[in-house]
């Protein structure tokens, strides 16, 4: 039998034995990069005819952002400093770090009590590895011997499975003055709760809206839908000239003014703070002044009855006011 091209065919019984021959070789794993390929060996493993696991991947490393440090133009930076030594000695540790008794460790270590470590709450999850990032440390008083610190948190944990989940909370410090430093006497880590089925329509705008900045404690508190809409939309009507990094809105705050009986409106969901505008940090005295002013009357006229910050403003009826608490932020409250 001859081919169309004019030569001659392949014996039948020779392509047979061919094909026979071809398929034990490829059993036998004696074939080159196709028989690696199959049994997904490496090529020593091939050559050897044993297989070799595949390679663990390599989890991906949390982020390890560096520690917060106060700037320029704080009232008493090292009680700030020693806030955020607490919170973050409680925030983050290394595989194998988790549990109360290296926690306890920790905080000693800084020279504060152990105990501290049992009032750690949510900033202390079951998992094997966190880090931790400080956004912002705010004051929430400060008087001569006293002091409330709040410590604006992202965190970041490793699971079981090797995966990574963020989140984070704002932890109200408790300080009295001490020599050589300020002393930690307590500290309320915040819990928004969970989210509402149906929170208010402006809280999607809020979260929507690329000018304003929330911290996790903070977008947790628009999401449960305890945040009143006079703050929302006051939020959404000054980012529209200002860029609002916001700390503090109603979790983690003191839950009366510091050093009174007077409720404060953050717990009430009825204000918020701005630690940054426009990318300028209030406290720095590099950030103009006429750049706080002018957002602070901007407050005023979004519907906010009481506006403080580090500058003193006239205004009736007490509109406007400052205080060293106020020198690192504005205030902005609703009493409705």
């Amino acid at each position: 039998m001859t081919r169309g091209d004019g030569g001659r065919g392949p014996d039948r019984r020779g392509l047979l034995r061919a094909g026979a021959a071809a398929l034990v070789l490829g059993a036998a794993g004696c074939t080159g990069g196709g028989g690696s390929q199959v049994t997904g060996t490496s090529p020593a493993a091939t050559a050897t005819g044993t297989p070799t696991p595949a390679p663990t991947p390599t989890p991906t490393p949390l982020p390890h952002p560096p520690l917060w440090q106060p700037g320029p133009g704080e009232i008493q930076p090292d009680v700030k400093r020693r806030a955020v030594e607490l919170v973050a000695a409680l925030g983050a540790w290394p595989p194998g770090g988790q549990g109360a008794e290296a926690a306890r460790a920790r905080v000693a270590a800084l020279g504060l009590p152990p105990a501290l470590a049992d009032r750690a709450g949510p900033l202390a999850p079951a998992a094997a590895e966190a880090s931790l990032e400080v956004i912002v440390a705010q004051y929430g008083g400060i008087l001569a011997d006293s002091a409330s610190v709040l410590v604006v948190c992202r965190q970041w944990t490793r699971g079981p499975d090797g995966s990574v989940a963020e989140g984070g909370t704002t932890v109200d410090v408790r300080l009295s003055r001490a020599e050589p430093r300020w002393a930690v006497t307590e500290l309320h880590p915040g819990d928004a709760g969970p989210a509402a089925a149906s929170p208010p329509s402006a809280v999607a705008r809020v979260l929507a809206e690329p000018r304003i900045e929330l911290p996790p404690e903070a977008a947790a508190d628009l999401r449960s839908g305890t945040v009143h809409d006079s703050v929302l939309e006051a939020m959404l009507r000054l980012a529209g000239p200002y860029t609002l990094s916001v700390s503090v809105v109603r979790t983690g705050h003191p839950l009366d003014v510091f050093g009174t009986t007077r409720p404060s409106d953050h717990p009430l969901g009825r204000a918020f703070d701005v630690w940054r505008i426009d990318g300028l940090a209030v406290v720095d005295p590099g950030t103009p002044r006429q750049l706080i002013e002018s957002f602070m009357r901007d407050a005023a006229a979004a519907g906010s009855y009481n506006v403080g910050g580090p500058v003193a403003l006239p205004g009736v009826g007490n509109r406007f006011f400052t205080d060293d608490t106020h020198h690192d932020h504005c205030h902005v409250g609703f009493d409705h």
